[in-house]
């Protein structure tokens, strides 16, 4: 292209702005970009370029004309995180801090994780609050001076006032959030005053002095080293929630600060990386495995020291081949574990526990288990388990043989493998039996529990059945104590189900299982009993709901279902698991292997047991379930449950959460009930954070909500596309799914589009046109359609040495509608866009005219817009094209629908004469009137 050329392209002149900007020519940059905005006819590019030349006036420090054209840019894009991120650094320099911090925010909320959003998101809270106390303060010295020493002499002043000391408080966090301000507190004596504030008796001090902390620690690995010195873990400890909270979020920091290093964009500058684990890691390890047998420690301090070894020992990913950590707290820790997992509250001796402490110290004994590599090593946590449990066990007092019992029951619900061999340690049954009957609430109730956990193979379902369902059913009759009654209840219901959904498979007389059901939702229902109690009626439903007579009499309760929903809302998480399993059950979102015909009839000669459905499970049934779920605001408790910050939340409750999501969106017409009460967002970090499957069920569900809604409305598109990747090499069905909602997508916004490139997903959609499946193929095809709208895949077609365009032209000769229309339309796009193609076209087949003649006479209109556009484009890009279709049948075809008439709708007559048009203007045929008056034919 010659520079004259240049001059008049915008695309040319955008380019050169760009390289311009590379090197540090502002002005010249600036230059071009104005030029092309003259030159420029389309809304997004003029947009683009408005952004762009907003970026050189903040390094001219031009900021009123940087807010201006950035201010444009949105006006076009409300959704331009760059542009708005510009508009605010241009707003902060002007002094307009709330309309900064207002744009810092929104940039920050759609794209969470950009570091440079919540950098400048921090700069504003502090400029926002060093103005108000500047203008409070007279002087800006005075001001330093106040923030350096006397907010903490307010702090330790008990007499100051309660708004003062507050003030205080706020900006002592806010002056830890920034680097200079982190160190004035630092060097300053700060580590002493903030440990005297930690001693407080008052929450709110003791809050500000910890999340002053965590701004010294973010991103600073070597103030992380010194503070552990001031900070133990005892502060964790406190029996006020939201200090425990604060203090486990304060250590989470100092974890991600030891184990992740220092990146220069963070502050600090602190490059050290100490190895891994490092000393101080082990130091803080040390101190949290300390807490768990202690008695000083709080029931909620000792959960949140739990939680924070479940997220931060196990590997992220089994990938890594490093797992000394976990061995390392195997080694230190495991029986300090095991003593919080023995412990019984009622009895006098133990440390506080919550009604969480066990599930959660289950889920941390499973986590540890699954990060060991080797049999091995597997091998020694059994036995440290065996030994703790046989050392506890062969006591001569009644205490230690329940300690060791209730041991077994975490583990049962933790690493089941290891709880398993507990249990058939010589004489733990038979205790666990004989406990049954004992006069004592608290030894009934160990062994109930031991009981119900101990039921989970149908061999050991077996033996309990014939040994204990009469000590069971004698129990839940003559027990004046509920707590007994309702754990003796849900043991019969965990029998009552060993036969899984297998209707034939009943361990109990006709009617029983409906029977237990309907005491389980008594008790659901009765609100004067505590928690603890409802939630064993949700075990006893989760067990009762493969019976499928149980889940049509559960969602006809709707009083039943109420109060369930609001258990998975409250404290207790340890219903989490109970809830999402009877949810599982009654959405019919399990896995069922269908057997194979042949094999059943074959089973039956040989007199083999054949797995019978309920009829009540049939397809329609299910789906008058889901309508009633959906209708007791089923939506709105998973939502809450998948917001739970508690190790009850394990992968296997999200995978639940997950399948049931899946089901509610089944039905077209349901998604937008699910969408409105928070689904579709409650389903992203369970695609995620989940299981193989969970991803792959929450994606899925994902996909079907993002082709029938708005992804912008539904949730933020540009996190949904990494979800719908996630599931591209799943089976043939999810990848159609995924494949429309990458096309809706795709079809929004060029800034969509650029992020399923940048995530290199056009390569597997590519893959996807070349699929037998008829479905999987055609909406590759759409996809492609939409995304051709980009430069960037645009090119990949220009370039030589590859079949994209004779595919393109193959396909839209092919049988299926649905991927004719999709070809034929990703062609007329690119030979609009790029009229380089169009010549190319003859070369791909032989075939090539026949086809588009035949998109031409289609009866389908769609077909025939496509192919009188394609035609267009063509004699538009060269003469010769133009000259090698009219002698062809096309000219005859062209004549008719240029016409009009019955059948020809106007956009394709239209476009038919403009073909006819430029044939005359080129001198191929003769107009109309020229014919006449020649009274001849066209050359």
């Amino acid at each position: 292209m010659s520079v004259s050329e240049k001059e008049k392209d915008p695309a040319s002149l955008k380019e050169e702005g760009n390289t311009l900007f590379k090197s540090g020519d502002m002005q010249g940059a600036a230059c071009c970009y104005t030029k092309a905005l003259k030159l420029s006819d389309s809304q997004a590019e003029s947009a683009v370029l408005y952004r762009n030349r907003s970026a050189c006036y903040l390094k001219l420090e031009e900021y009123s004309k940087a807010e201006a054209d950035s201010s444009k840019a949105l006006d076009t894009d409300p959704g331009d995180v760059k542009a708005r991120f510009r508009r605010a650094q241009a707003f902060q320099k002007l002094g307009r801090l709330d309309q900064a911090f207002l744009d810092a925010q929104r940039c920050a909320q759609l794209e969470p994780k950009n570091k440079a959003f919540q950098d400048l998101l921090r700069q504003l809270g502090a400029q926002i609050h060093q103005k108000v106390m500047f203008f409070n303060n007279a002087d800006e010295g005075r001001f330093t001076s106040f923030l350096s020493i006397q907010m903490f002499s307010l702090l330790l002043d008990a007499s100051a006032k309660d708004s003062d000391r507050q003030k205080a408080a706020q900006n002592l966090v806010v002056l830890s959030r920034e680097e200079a301000g982190a160190e004035q507190i630092f060097r300053n004596d700060g580590m002493k005053l903030i440990q005297k504030l930690l001693l407080s008796k008052q929450e709110e001090v003791v809050l500000s002095a910890l999340r002053t902390l965590v701004g010294l620690c973010t991103g600073h690995q070597s103030r992380v080293s010194v503070i552990i010195v001031y900070i133990l873990c005892a502060v964790m400890g406190s029996g006020a929630s939201t200090v425990s909270l604060a203090a486990c979020h304060l250590l989470q920091v100092m974890f991600e600060a030891l184990t992740e290093g220092m990146k220069k964009e963070i502050r600090g500058k602190d490059e050290a990386i100490l190895p891994e684990p490092s000393k101080e890691l082990r130091s803080m390890l040390r101190h949290l495995l300390g807490m768990m047998p202690a008695s000083n420690v709080s029931g909620p301090g000792r959960d949140s020291a739990i939680n924070l070894l479940v997220k931060q020992v196990p590997r992220k990913s089994l990938k890594n081949p490093d797992n000394s950590l976990t061995l390392w707290v195997i080694d230190q820790g495991l029986k300090k574990i095991l003593d919080v997992a023995g412990t019984v509250p009622e009895l006098s001796e133990g440390p506080p526990l919550t009604d969480n402490s066990h599930m959660s110290c289950s889920v941390l004994l499973s986590k540890l288990y699954d990060d060991l590599k080797s049999d091995k090593e597997r091998e020694n946590f059994n036995k440290l388990c065996e030994e703790y449990v046989q050392q506890h066990f062969s006591q001569a007092g009644l205490d230690a043989k329940l300690r060791a019992i209730q041991t077994v029951s975490v583990l049962l619900q933790g690493p089941s493998d290891v709880g398993n061999r507990t249990l058939e340690m010589s004489g733990m049954m038979d205790a666990v039996i004989s406990l049954c009957a004992s006069e004592d609430v608290t030894h009934q109730q160990v062994a109930v529990e031991a009981l119900i956990h101990a039921a989970g193979k149908a061999k050991r379902a077996s033996f309990i059945t014939a040994n204990g369902v009469a000590l069971l059913k004698d129990l839940y009759k003559k027990s004046e104590n509920d707590r007994i009654r309702v754990r003796a209840l849900v043991g019969l219901c965990k029998l009552g189900s060993a036969g899984g959904t297998d209707f034939s498979m009943k361990q109990f007389a006709e009617g029983s299982t409906l029977k237990l059901a309907k005491q389980c939702r008594k008790w659901l229902c009765n609100e004067s009993l505590p928690p603890t109690s409802r939630r064993w009626s949700v075990e006893g439903l989760a067990y009762l709901t493969f019976d499928a007579d149980v889940k049509e009499d559960l969602v006809e309760d709707k009083s039943a279902l109420l109060a369930m929903f609001e258990l998975a809302k409250s404290e207790d998480k340890t219903v989490l698991f109970a809830v999402g399993s009877t949810l599982v059950n009654c959405t019919n979102s399990y896995d069922v292997e269908k057997p194979d015909p042949q094999m059943v009839e074959l089973a039956k000669y040989a007199k083999q047991h054949v797995p019978e459905e309920h009829p009540k499970d049939a397809p329609s049934y299910v789906e008058k379930r889901l309508v009633k779920l959906l209708e007791a605001g089923v939506v709105s408790a998973l939502v809450c449950m998948v917001k739970q910050e508690s190790p009850a939340l394990t992968e296997a409750c999200r995978e639940c959460i997950a399948r049931v999501f899946l089901a509610l969106v089944e039905r077209q017409e349901d998604r937008g009930t699910v969408v409105a009460q928070g689904g579709g967002k409650a389903l992203i970090p369970l695609a995620s954070d989940n299981t193989d499957v969970g991803k792959i069920k929450a994606a899925q569900a994902l996909a079907k909500i993002t082709i029938t809604s708005n992804p912008e409305i539904a949730f933020p598109g540009e996190r949904v596309r990494r979800i719908s990747f996630s599931i591209l090499n799943a089976p043939l069905l999810q990848n159609f799914e995924a494949l429309m909602a990458l096309t809706n997508l795709a079809g929004i916004s060029d800034r969509l589009r650029q992020k399923i490139i940048k995530e290199k997903a056009v390569p597997k959609i590519e893959g996807y046109m070349f699929e037998e499946h008829d479905l999987v193929r055609a909406s590759a095809t759409e996809c492609m359609c939409n995304l051709v709208l980009s430069t960037e895949v645009q090119k990949l077609y220009l370039a030589t040495g590859n079949d994209r365009l004779k595919l393109l032209v193959l396909y839209s000769g092919e049988e299926d509608e649905r991927l004719r229309k999709a070809a034929a339309g990703t062609l007329a796009m690119l030979t609009a866009e790029q009229p380089e193609l169009c010549a190319r076209i003859p070369g791909t087949t032989t075939h090539w005219l026949e086809i588009i003649q035949a998109l031409l006479l289609s009866e389908i209109s769609d077909l025939r817009h496509r192919g009188v556009v394609i035609i267009q484009n063509m004699m538009l890009a060269e003469k010769s094209l133009a000259e090698t279709l009219m002698e062809s049948e096309a000219l005859e075809i062209l004549s008719v629908l240029a016409k009009g008439g019955e059948g020809t709708p106007e956009p394709v007559s239209k476009v038919a004469q403009n073909c006819l048009d430029k044939a005359v203007e080129y001198g191929i045929i003769r107009s109309r009137e020229g014919r006449e008056k020649g009274k001849g034919t066209e050359p």
